[in-house]
């Protein structure tokens, strides 16, 4: 008889892989009916739960038994709790809550466009109705901006930190595409000298003077409505971020856009760019490097770029040298280019 080893082949990976919608599907439910914070509550079982939920104590023990499955969850006897993860990003309670994300990470338009992978592979781009995601889709991107807040936390106070403006001195920064407004944000709360000015769609500018208000630099962040090909940047900015933005368009955008900047900073000043970047065999790692196939499916020329190319397009803008740096914890990276 044959012994097996430990590396026979398994279908599990493609079943997993065929299946892996049904996984999306409850992480959102269990978002939409507060689990994960009615269990930091108090409300640790099947029946607790499903009081507080108006739900099904059936539906409610499948659905927390999944998650336990999954790793969201812990089970004891008949008892639920908090994974650490789960206790940090999916308690609504928590300062790094990124539930809010369901609501555009696994939106309809995704899934739409996902599910047209096929055509988008023959045609190279995406076969969805948005294009290069650069009309002023309200919906969407004021969408984007409620929702996608919450994840920005730890890259948006790297972006500050690396910042660093003299103290005392006065501190101008330009906000590309600013949607929630939460990277500029960052940067008037811990250096009270700087001024913000939030460039993006006019209604998502809604979004960002919420979010300045409710931080207490509502007074020192100017909204400038319009597209960041064609908006009035004005001069003398010591930093422009430009941030989750280029990976929308080709090589010739970018550059068009980048010149652009180049052109609004003041000498010394730095471009802070904020992206996904694989390494140059284009497979690791591996959020950074699927990126890619996201842009695909939902765009029609945008890529996951290499460091590598992110130099190149900078130089022929104007940039002598980009610096990367790896946001902790956190699938981004930061491209400082300085003029």
């Amino acid at each position: 008889m044959a012994t097996p080893t430990m590396n026979r082949p398994t279908p599990e990976r493609i079943f997993a892989t065929l299946t892996a919608y049904q996984s999306t599907a409850a992480l959102r439910a269990a978002i939409d009916l507060s689990v994960f914070t009615l269990i930091a509550e108090g409300a640790r079982d099947a029946a607790a739960l499903a009081g507080k939920t108006a739900a099904s104590e059936r539906g409610i023990r499948m659905l927390c038994d999944y998650l336990t499955v999954q790793g969201f969850l812990t089970k004891t006897e008949n008892t639920y709790g908090l994974t650490q993860e789960s206790a940090i990003f999916l308690d609504r309670h928590s300062p790094a809550y990124m539930g809010s994300a369901a609501e555009f990470l696994g939106g309809e338009r995704s899934f739409a466009n996902f599910r047209e992978l096929t055509a988008a592979v023959r045609k190279g781009g995406t076969v969805g109705d948005n294009g290069a995601n650069t009309a002023p889709d309200d919906e969407m991107w004021i969408k984007f901006a409620r929702s996608m807040a919450g994840l920005t936390g730890i890259s948006a106070s790297f972006i500050a930190d690396l910042a660093n403006p003299p103290a005392g001195q006065p501190c101008k920064v330009l906000d590309i595409a600013a949607s929630h407004g939460m990277f500029g944000i960052a940067i008037a709360k811990k250096y009270p000298q700087a001024q913000i000015v939030a460039l993006d769609w006019p209604n998502v500018l809604q979004v960002a003077l919420e979010n300045a208000q409710a931080a207490g630099v509502a007074d020192r962040l100017t909204a400038l409505p319009g597209s960041a090909f064609d908006a009035n940047f004005g001069t003398g900015y010591d930093y422009v971020l430009i941030t989750n933005l280029f990976h929308h368009f080709d090589v010739a955008m970018c550059e068009k856009l980048m010149k652009r900047v180049h052109a609004a900073l003041k000498a010394g000043g730095k471009a802070i760019t904020l992206e996904f970047v694989p390494n140059e065999d284009r497979v690791s790692p591996p959020m950074a490097a699927a990126f890619s196939l996201i842009m695909l499916a939902n765009t029609d020329v945008g890529d996951a770029y290499t460091l590598a190319e992110y130099e190149k397009m900078f130089r022929n803008s104007g940039f002598a040298k980009t610096t990367l740096h790896h946001v902790p914890d956190m699938p981004q990276q930061v491209l400082v280019s300085e003029k």
